[in-house]
């Protein structure tokens, strides 16, 4: 693991509970959608904020 700051590590806590809540939000969006492609939207986003969360948490191994 490279040497962080705590600086850094405080940014990446803040991001990645970040895309945790989006993903979460998505989520809850996509399951309350009736309109199917509004429902795969939500989906994406949903998948997109779960990657951008585990790309980040590679910064942290």
């Amino acid at each position: 693991m490279t040497n962080i700051s705590e600086l850094d590590l405080q940014n990446l806590r803040h991001l990645i509970g970040g895309y945790d809540t989006t993903r979460c939000k998505m989520q809850e969006y996509a399951k309350a959608a009736n309109d199917t492609q509004i429902k795969q939207f939500f989906e994406k986003g949903a998948r997109s904020a779960m990657d951008n969360k585990q790309q980040l948490m590679k910064f942290l191994q």
